[in-house]
């Protein structure tokens, strides 16, 4: 019978959805976008709001090349990697939602210093577990049942019940992919630990989609739900191969680096960790320079008339480091680094290459950390994300890396999640 595999990705700038058959052909995508969300106040349930849509455009595309949606056999779900919720027994959040990129929590800082080894992944006023905490002390009634990284919440809805997570998602909330456990010193943190879901391998089958999903969106009722991964991991997938010195660098909103090793690398003050991936280790970490600055001053549009008056051959002298607001998480760790984006030329066309020009520094900083720590620096890279159709930033990145920057005829995350899955089912 044929089987095809699902993929959801739920990235920074929207929601994407694809499918795969057992080949890994993509046969169908679609998309959709997260709506108005208020950046202080975000509601879970417009995650899932937006992944019905996404759903629901994909079986109607699904439907106009005669694909039945009945034989979807396997889903996956992605997310952006420490973005959560807490929710009630009924999978009703009962906090707003706390993105990846939200800091700032220096009084659970505090306890998990106390606590935490020296240089541990939690440590930091921008942490996952911080993060965690935090929430706890908005779920004032106590009403909390489950801690649900985003693509936990997304999967707990598929499913119709909660308690679990893949080991990547987990990974900066404190898990270790080692031995197995949550950290010991936990609950003395003032962590309820309670909350903390059961850990599994990225991939492995964990539940059928409910009859309701079923039924909804005409999936077959033996549907499974695999655990699944973060958003950079799963475009890490998408576009390269499962080989030792493979390197990715995906250029959407933020800047992600990701580099597969046999042994676990792993640098928490510089923003440097690891994760489990089958038998190897995907070294890297995550930059908020990116795709977001260009588009904070210039449109799609302008972009590509503007790259076309640079030479990608000339270096620029411009010297920045663009981000959009205060805090750095790779190669610097540093969550008040502050955005140097002066001098600004009157040409903008000179600036948009020292946006470039900067952007490649940082993410060369960030293939030399990995090379210091023991990791091979890569003689080609993968690209992933908006940024890789920009063939005058290729060429720029080409020249200051120093490495050959391949194109792979997918990059999409939702692809990388459904191949996860599809591998592992």
């Amino acid at each position: 019978m044929t089987s095809y595999s699902l993929g959801i990705d739920l990235g920074t700038s929207g929601i994407r959805a694809a499918v795969l058959d057992e080949k890994g052909a993509v046969l169908a995508k679609a998309r959709a976008d997260y709506g108005n969300i208020d950046p202080e106040h975000i509601r879970a349930d417009a995650w899932w709001q937006g992944v019905q849509e996404c759903l629901d455009a994909l079986t109607v595309n699904m439907t106009s090349l005669g694909l039945d949606s009945m034989n979807i056999a396997r889903i996956g779900v992605d997310g952006t990697s420490g973005t959560m919720v807490l929710v009630d027994q009924n999978l009703i959040p009962v906090t707003r939602a706390l993105m990846y990129n939200s800091s700032g929590f220096h009084v659970e800082a505090a306890m998990i210093d106390r606590f935490a080894p020296s240089s541990h992944i939690t440590r930091g006023t921008g942490s996952a577990l911080a993060r965690m905490m935090h929430l706890q002390s908005e779920d004032r009634n106590k009403s909390a049942a489950h801690l649900l990284h985003q693509a936990d919440f997304i999967a707990a809805k598929l499913m119709g019940q909660a308690g679990w997570s893949d080991e990547n998602n987990s990974l900066k909330t404190g898990y270790d992919p080692e031995t197995n456990s949550w950290p010991e010193w936990a609950d003395k943190a003032g962590v309820r630990t309670d909350l903390l879901p059961t850990v599994v391998p990225a991939g492995q089958e964990i539940a059928r989609v409910s009859p309701d999903v079923a039924s909804r969106f005409g999936f077959s009722s033996t549907a499974m739900v695999h655990a699944g991964t973060t958003d950079s991991i799963a475009a890490f997938l998408a576009c390269a191969p499962l080989e030792i010195g493979a390197a990715v660098t995906s250029l959407g909103t933020t800047l992600a680096i990701k580099l597969l090793s046999p042994s676990r690398i792993d640098a928490p003050e510089i923003g440097l960790y690891s994760h489990k991936l089958g038998d190897f280790w995907l070294v890297g970490g995550a930059s908020n320079t990116g795709g977001g600055v260009l588009r904070s001053f210039f449109s799609v549009l302008e972009l590509d008339a503007l790259s076309r008056d640079i030479n990608p051959a000339k270096a620029s002298n411009l010297d920045y480091y663009p981000l959009l607001r205060p805090g750095e998480r790779f190669p610097i760790n540093d969550t008040e680094l502050a955005p140097r984006l002066t001098p600004r030329p009157n040409d903008d066309a000179e600036f948009l290459h020292g946006l470039f020009e900067s952007m490649a520094r940082i993410e060369k900083q960030c293939y030399v950390e990995m090379e210091n720590l023991g990791a091979s620096y890569p003689t080609s890279v993968r690209t992933a994300g908006g940024g890789a159709s920009n063939d005058v930033w290729s060429a720029i990145r080409q020249r200051v890396l120093q490495a050959d920057i391949l194109l792979s005829r997918q990059t999409e995350a939702a692809v990388g999640v459904a191949l996860l899955v599809q591998r592992s089912g």
